[in-house]
């Protein structure tokens, strides 16, 4: 049976971070989809299709990654897709408590048996957030080498 992932999220911006557990995912899976969550009650700061066409060009070396987006719980999302694997990163332990209640939550929700696989970050990204990013951009830090140089210039054209 063909292996199909999910790594969703909101990706407000993508990040190094995101890109590395991408990276390790699609090598453990025959398909990866990654899934942006459109979610307006965050306030984002992309739309969903920036947000996809930026995703779709920092992950077009990875034949076997798609870009789609989606509304609503993350099991609905599952069930009408037929995943298989949803992927989650795990920055620290805090981000274990949390994860493991939504996993187990999502696990009473599927229509069939999904397993949730936690990746480790890389050490090199395990203080990265998306919400870091844009507070850092937006006070004129640098976030060179935390997010793909296309997202940095796009980020730079679209706010400076």
């Amino acid at each position: 049976m063909k292996q199909k992932a999910l790594y969703a999220g909101s990706f407000d911006p993508i990040t190094n971070g995101h890109l590395d557990l991408i990276s390790r995912a699609s090598k453990l899976y025959d398909k990866l989809v990654v899934g942006v969550i459109a979610n307006p009650s965050k306030n984002p700061l992309f739309t969903v299709e920036e947000r996809k066409a930026l995703i779709k060009e920092a992950t077009t070396h990875l034949e076997n990654v798609e870009v789609d987006d989606f509304t609503g719980l993350l099991a609905e999302y599952v069930n009408e897709k037929q995943f298989n694997v949803v992927v989650r990163g795990l920055r620290a332990t805090t981000d274990f408590e949390s994860e493991m209640q939504m996993a187990q939550m999502n696990a009473r929700l599927y229509d069939e048996k999904v397993e949730t696989i936690f990746l480790m970050t890389s050490p090199d990204f395990s203080f990265v957030s998306s919400s870091m990013i844009k507070e850092v951009f937006m006070l004129n830090g640098s976030i060179e080498g935390l997010v793909p140089p296309q997202i940095l210039d796009y980020m730079k054209k679209k706010f400076r």
